[in-house]
């Protein structure tokens, strides 16, 4: 990719940017017209409902063959690991709270985002690898993940009360969606078109949300939001490298790989860490701060992924 390439696809995904502008724009205005927001069932019915059909839709509808699936499966798992110990030890030395934020700094934004940004940056071929990778970061994040915050929660809020939060659904229709795909087992179109539909509630609720949050957070979360937001982008640069040191892998899935992983905070993680810990506003700073930086240092990404990668493996070699 030469560098009139690079500006071009950066407009690009400055244009993708633009609905996750809007959706947080219209959270924004309704939390500075002090309208009633009813943050309790959003984050309810995105949690419990939306993100579950999301979930379900994406695995069970995906064209990706299994082998594929597996071969980059493998390499998303270790990469979790990867970027779960980077980022834990980055947090201590930040002194954030590691397992209220390690979710925020482990995962990046491979949905809304990422999956644009590799189509851009790679064409088909890379838009492949980035929906496998997004299937098992997506998978992960909304079980394991969450059992991390439910967990770590576990002193401040009720055994009851956990057991009430916990997103079962999301486990359950993401388990059944491998099940099914894995086996080759057809869905019935009328519930994969329900499925999708409900789903296609998640992400702007989850921005709605993130905008209210921004218009009511505290001055002393932007600092602390900001340490957040550079644990992200340190993980994701740092786990890349590692990875790329560790396997063997084709040029073109580490390249996707590389720049999947440099994505800012996932909103979804600041819907989780709103819900199950009591640093939602740090989080949402995060997803706020981190998302600003990546979109400047875009055209510094493309490259990274394009000629960084390919001067590393060479330097390997």
């Amino acid at each position: 990719m030469n560098q009139l390439q690079i500006v071009s696809a950066y407009w690009q995904l400055a244009a993708q940017l633009l609905p996750v502008i809007v959706c947080t724009g219209i959270g924004i205005y309704w939390g500075l017209s002090k309208k009633d927001y009813p943050a309790e069932f959003v984050s309810n019915l995105a949690i419990s409902i939306a993100t579950p059909s999301l979930v379900f839709y994406t695995l069970v509808s995906t064209q990706l063959d299994n082998a594929l699936l597996s071969k980059v499966a493998l390499s998303a798992v270790l990469l979790i690991a990867i970027m779960a110990l980077i980022a834990s030890v980055i947090l201590k030395i930040l002194r954030l709270p590691v397992l209220f934020l390690l979710p925020c700094a482990t995962f990046p934004n491979a949905g809304n985002l990422g999956l644009p940004m590799s189509q851009l940056a790679f064409g088909d071929d890379g838009l492949v690898i980035a929906v496998a990778l997004f299937a098992i970061f997506s998978f992960v994040q909304h079980t394991l993940a969450v059992s991390v915050l439910v967990w770590a929660n576990r002193r401040q809020a009720s055994t009851e009360h956990v057991k009430r939060s916990f997103p079962y659904a999301v486990a359950l229709m993401g388990t059944s969606a491998v099940i099914l795909k894995a086996f080759a087992i057809p869905v019935p179109p009328p519930i994969l078109n329900s499925a999708k539909l409900v789903g296609s509630l998640a992400v702007p609720m989850m921005l709605i949300s993130l905008g209210y949050a921004l218009s009511t957070i505290k001055q002393s979360s932007v600092g602390e939001g900001a340490k957040l937001a550079l644990a992200r982008m340190m993980t994701g640069f740092l786990s890349g490298l590692v990875l790329l040191s560790l396997l063997d892998l084709p040029e073109l899935v580490g390249e996707v790989l590389v720049q999947q992983v440099l994505m800012p905070v996932a909103v979804v993680n600041y819907i989780y860490t709103q819900r199950f810990t009591p640093l939602g506003h740090t989080a949402a700073s995060a997803v706020l701060i981190s998302t600003v930086f990546f979109a400047l240092m875009a055209p510094a990404v493309l490259w990274w992924s394009h000629v960084g990668v390919h001067l590393f493996y060479q330097w390997l070699n």
